[in-house]
């Protein structure tokens, strides 16, 4: 499972690199990608998260305790109440795009063409939410019969469908961007086919069944799903809310940020979401036992970790983006400008990963002692003081006012959240949240003379070999990791052999 997401995260950083050289950052990406905004919001609404943690522990409990016919029964209402509801979702998608589109982009009214070619994508893309959200169930249904390899394969099949139609069906079309939209929605439809062998393997015979009225099963999945759904929501409005603004800046904006938060999400996926759901179990147990002293300790190492692995990352993003844009990006139609605006975004992002780290940390303590309203609520704070932020830097630094606005309101809900947590756990500072951090600090700042002196040894303009440019940045990156490594053995920084033995166990676990 672990090697599946890897591989689906490579397969999606190679999908970014394709779109970029053939469609560069510009009119027809910035259309595409505001676009995608909805179905993929959609997605995450009733699809992967709030639907998948929903349905998973409830098919679970019902699976083991009263049968294979019961849960047969729960997954064919919810399949059915599932399907019901993606109908009606697509079909006013479909029906609305105009003026979805014209809500989400409304800055593009100013340019020509743009909010037009956005609604025709937003249209070609919408069925997808409807895929992507049965597949979640079945998903679902696989994982607790013990099946992961197939299903954690799902978003490779989709970034293979959307490169290969961008590279072959581009000459179909006056506007070969659709060929990317086209992408989107053959890979859904391979993502579900995908599934369906395994599922007669399981013997699992899905059937429409509309007598989901008083099933309390099925009323305890959508009372389940609805903190999820809050979550979620109000993180894509975070998302919305950025590109609206940057749909009133020059073109190319929507994709400098675009580009600049995928890099941006690499290490977050690694490192941040693994600490975390390593975290949440050991917390719950804690809560439980009604050990808040241990829960303490827990969250105080938990967040030393943060620090320890976000930390190292930052100043390698922040020193290696114009590099690993120009080797990887650079070409085509992504040229040296696009190359600058898209580097300074992911730099002003960076800074921000250390704290969705203490956010995604603090949250999951939150939700370890069953309290999933404060987190909403300090998201909704977080969302008014990214868009007052968003509006205000904007004016001066245009898209890189936006990013910059996105990392300050991180740090603001990061602050709000511990600052709440400490009235349920107590203070968190203590030695061992310090004693870390004045270790790395220096490692970091070794780390960073190391890699620079590295990088200054040649130039990243376009002329330069590729090879070279190859050669120079994985030289940089590997002894920048070396010489942080050897850092924290030297200063006996304890909490990072005992970090990679946790991210290592969890990586062992997910295989299983």
């Amino acid at each position: 499972m672990a090697f599946a997401t890897s591989l689906s995260r490579v397969a999606g950083l190679v999908r970014d690199v394709v779109v970029a050289r053939l469609f560069g950052a510009g009119f027809v990406t910035d259309a595409f990608f505001m676009a995608f905004t909805i179905p993929n919001l959609l997605r995450r609404f009733f699809g992967e998260g709030s639907l998948t943690a929903a349905f998973v522990p409830t098919f679970s409990e019902v699976f083991h305790r009263r049968g294979e016919e019961e849960a047969q029964r729960l997954a064919n209402r919810c399949i059915t109440l599932l399907l019901l509801v993606m109908l009606l979702v697509v079909s006013v998608g479909v029906v609305c795009s105009p003026w979805i589109v014209q809500g989400i982009g409304y800055g593009f009214g100013e340019v020509a063409g743009k909010l037009r070619l956005t609604d025709q994508l937003n249209r070609v893309m919408f069925p997808y939410i409807g895929l992507v959200s049965i597949l979640a169930l079945l998903t679902g249904i696989l994982n607790v019969r013990g099946h992961f390899f197939l299903p954690s394969l799902s978003p490779l099949f989709l970034n293979l469908s959307m490169i290969l139609s961008a590279l072959t069906l581009g000459t179909l079309f006056d506007q070969p961007i659709f060929a990317l939209a086209i992408g989107v929605l053959l890979g859904g439809v391979v993502q579900l086919l995908l599934q369906v062998p395994v599922l007669f393997r399981y013997r699992i015979r899905l059937r429409l069944d509309f007598s989901f009225r008083h099933d309390e099963n099925l009323h305890r999945v959508m009372t389940l799903m609805l903190p999820g759904i809050a979550g979620v929501a109000i993180y894509q409005i975070n998302v919305i809310v950025t590109r609206l603004l940057a749909s009133f800046l020059p073109e190319g904006s929507v994709s400098y940020l675009y580009y600049g938060q995928r890099l941006f999400e690499f290490p977050q996926g690694i490192f941040i979401v693994s600490l975390a759901q390593a975290a949440l179990p050991l917390m719950s147990q804690q809560v439980a036992e009604d050990d808040i002293d241990g829960m303490r300790q827990s969250l105080r190492f938990a967040l030393s970790l943060i620090t320890i692995f976000t930390l190292p990352a930052i100043v390698g993003l922040m020193l290696c983006a114009t590099p690993i844009y120009s080797l990887f990006f650079l070409g085509g139609e992504f040229d040296q400008a696009a190359l600058q605006n898209t580097a300074m975004a992911l730099i002003c992002y960076a800074p921000g990963l250390l704290f969705v780290g203490y956010s995604r940390i603090a949250a999951q303590t939150f939700y370890a002692l069953k309290d999933t309203r404060t987190p909403v609520w300090v998201s909704l704070w977080t969302l008014l003081v990214n868009l007052v932020l968003g509006l205000v830097l904007m004016q001066s630094f245009q898209h890189l006012g936006l990013a910059v606005a996105l990392t300050l309101a991180s740090f603001f809900n990061a602050c709000l959240l511990l600052w709440l947590l400490r009235g349920r756990v107590g203070s968190l500072l203590s030695n061992s949240l310090w004693r870390p951090l004045l270790k790395v600090v220096p490692a970091c700042l070794l780390m960073a003379a190391v890699v620079h002196s590295i990088l200054a040894t040649t130039d990243w303009q376009q002329g330069s070999d590729i090879w070279l440019r190859g050669s120079v940045l994985f030289a940089a990156v590997a002894a920048g990791v070396i010489v942080f490594v050897a850092a924290c053995l030297l200063l006996r920084v304890d909490e990072f052999g005992r970090g990679l033995q946790l991210l290592k166990n969890r990586k062992a676990a997910s295989k299983s």
